[in-house]
């Protein structure tokens, strides 16, 4: 099994263990090796599935504002826990290919694998859900149509976006892509460089 195909069957798994529950607050139960990759993929689409109801329910037009800013600060959470899952993946792959000797007149890529990744996972959860549209009892003939024309379209995007992973990794293997990762520098959540909070000191 190829690296894309272990990413797609685990999204796969977490958000159909998500909705045995559909709760935001349930707890999750990762089934994979502690810091194994395995363990940080489950995690990382867990995380976008929980964010994915996260941003369906602050969209309610009944959700009162007090409902509304505490779930914006879960919202926040939960964009930095995935991009510091992201550098935790990148991690792996830095580590993993440490001793590839890049060719003279090797590239960098436009992001990195652990990038892709994400959004391969976030793809995972628009399958799922327009699926669900796909299956709808309850609408019109033409919904329906636009949701199949809609899915035909997310299932190839995410088989080109597993061939280009794939393509990435086997150039980093073979030296002909490099990996040069950029830590998300995010200002607002630091206390020291949002001025709205050093300004509050």
């Amino acid at each position: 099994m190829n690296f894309t195909a272990l990413c797609n069957q685990i999204f796969v798994q977490s958000i159909n263990d998500y909705h045995r529950t559909d709760n935001i607050d349930a707890p999750i139960h990762n089934p994979y090796l502690l810091k194994s990759i395995e363990y940080y993929l489950y995690l990382k689409n867990w995380i976008d599935t929980v964010q994915w109801h996260f941003e369906d329910l602050i969209r309610d037009p009944k959700i009162s504002p007090v409902d509304a800013l505490t779930l914006k600060r879960r919202i926040d959470k939960s964009n930095q826990d995935r991009t510091d899952l992201v550098e935790l993946i990148d991690s792996y792959f830095l580590d993993k290919y440490k001793d590839i000797q890049a060719q003279p007149n090797a590239s960098i890529n436009t992001e990195s694998p652990a990038w892709a990744i994400d959004r391969l996972s976030i793809l995972a959860l628009k399958i799922y859900h327009m699926r669900l549209e796909v299956e709808r009892t309850d609408t019109t003939p033409e919904h329906l149509v636009q949701c199949q024309a809609k899915l035909t379209i997310l299932l190839e995007q995410q088989a080109d976006l597993s061939t280009a992973i794939e393509q990435l990794i086997t150039d980093i293997e073979n030296g002909r892509k490099y990996m040069k990762v950029y830590k998300q520098m995010k200002m607002y959540n630091d206390p020291k460089l949002n001025p709205v909070l050093y300004s509050k000191k």
